[in-house]
């Protein structure tokens, strides 16, 4: 038996001289450049200057956050904190947004993670850095040419920040540097952030509707690929098919996407998507696409696989829709934010009492310590939308659910009911029928506009849309 070599550790590779020499020189130039969308620059601009005016005479740092360690040594896709990607338009892992006081509000400088180029070690040491592993980023130069910002190294924060006077507002928990600095989360910072971004401008409406306009062509593409889910492809097929088309119009799905065919259809959150599609059953999808802005649209529409509503289908799609009108009707400025909740909640009450389905009374059942009516519909009935799919959430709740609408405020509307298979106080007919209508609206000055009206909501409605994209 022969003596074979010693097997080299991989991981040793960068000890080997020669490998060193020869990787660390004969490298041109690389396309750097930051792709930023139109409008995003200003937009940022004017989100800093309304962030100033809240902290006068204070230092406020947000910071980008870093990926979450998936497993061992994999991270999830990284994507930046919002309330960082709303004042800056960076998306640069490991950054830091720095707003120093000044006469008359605030300069801003921007601290990131100089990239691992060519003649760094880390640039073939560092599966995590470096550009041989990783391709080619944006740094400094192309980031402080892209957004109009003076960006330094993200090592400079330290002395940026020395001293306790003026005070410091900081996004913390996101970034182990403020952390270690000792300066913590300032809920009083992520609170005026949630409540600023109530308020959306025109540039962040166009990015919504661009999220609902790509989510509207996502939700076509799985309607033509029922007859393969109905074959044995199932919800997965589905999903995937819906998050193929958020990440080729977008950057990703907005939140796990729901596919919930026949019995899974009651189920709030099925975002498993591992279960069949009967061919009789309805297929209640949510679901939303990230634009590369991170705004992301949140839809729902409930359809029949076969094109045509059975009749009990038929029946509780009818009051949700019902349901769903009467709400966005009181979407409006100068309404109260619960008032289209209250409105869903009434119509429902009253046709479950008209089914035989509430043990009392409508009025018994809407009041707060009675709300029989909630067992077939236990979440609410809408939220603010942008950045997150439930956004502003930080926000006081008397700038939130208990406050009023106003104009530039998005938000969804989502009714419906949920009858689980197991469910015994319905009827068998009803027993696995779940539907839910969600639309994203915006508050205007004298009413709301409805970004996802290009898909249909009436029954018929909604069957011939089924029926046009399975012949299409």
């Amino acid at each position: 038996m022969t003596d074979r070599p010693a097997r080299r550790d991989p991981s040793r590779l960068v000890e080997a001289t020669g490998f060193r020499t020869s990787v660390g020189t004969g490298w041109g130039d690389a396309a750097r450049e930051v792709r930023l969308t139109p409008g995003a620059r200003e937009a940022a601009a004017a989100h800093r200057a309304r962030l100033s005016a809240e902290f006068p005479g204070q230092r406020i740092a947000v910071a980008s956050g870093r990926a979450p360690v998936r497993a061992n040594d994999t991270d999830y896709d990284f994507r930046p904190d919002s309330d960082f990607s709303w004042l800056t338009g960076c998306n640069a892992e490991g950054a830091v947004l720095l707003m120093l006081p000044v006469s008359g509000g605030h300069e801003s400088v921007l601290l990131l993670r100089e990239p691992a180029r060519p003649g760094d070690p880390e640039f073939f040491g560092s599966a995590r850095d470096g550009e041989l592993w990783i391709g080619p980023v944006p740094g400094l130069a192309e980031w402080g040419e892209a957004l109009g910002l003076p960006c330094r190294r993200i090592e400079d924060l330290p002395g940026l920040l020395r001293g306790q006077h003026p005070s410091v507002n900081a996004t913390g928990g996101v970034e182990p540097m403020l952390d270690a600095l000792g300066y913590g989360n300032s809920s009083n910072l992520r609170t005026v952030l949630a409540e600023l971004r109530r308020f959306k401008d025109a540039w962040e409406i166009g990015q919504l509707q661009a999220a609902v306009d790509a989510t509207v062509l996502g939700f076509a593409e799985v309607a033509a690929e029922l007859p393969m889910a109905i074959k044995g492809g199932g919800e997965r097929w589905l999903q995937g098919t819906f998050d193929r088309r958020a990440r080729t119009s977008g950057n990703a799905p907005g939140y796990a996407s729901i596919l919930a065919a026949g019995p899974h259809a009651p189920v709030l959150h099925w975002v498993r998507c591992d279960g069949d599609v009967p061919a009789d059953g309805l297929l209640l999808m949510d679901a939303g696409v990230e634009v590369d802005t991170y705004y992301t649209a949140d839809v729902t529409r409930t359809f029949p696989v076969s094109g045509k509503f059975s009749g009990p289908q038929r029946q509780v799609y009818e009051l949700v829709l019902k349901a769903h009108l009467a709400a966005m009707a009181d979407v409006r400025p100068g309404v109260e934010y619960r008032a289209f909740h209250h409105t869903a909640m009434r119509v429902l009450a009253e046709g479950l009492h008209d089914w035989g389905l509430l043990p009392v009374s409508v009025d018994e059942a809407l009041d707060p310590d009675g709300q029989h009516h909630r067992r077939y519909i236990v979440c609410g009935v809408g939220h603010f939308l942008g950045l997150d799919v439930h956004d502003c959430a930080r926000a006081r709740a008397e700038a939130y659910h208990e406050g009023t609408l106003a104009a530039g405020m998005a938000l969804t509307v989502e009714p419906g009911l949920y009858f689980h298979p197991n469910d015994l106080t319905v009827p068998p007919e009803l027993r696995g029928i779940g539907v839910r209508i969600e639309d994203d609206l915006v508050v205007t000055e004298t009413g709301a506009d409805v970004l996802s009206a290009a898909l249909p909501i009436t029954a018929d409605g909604v069957e011939e849309w089924v029926s046009g994209c399975l012949r299409g």
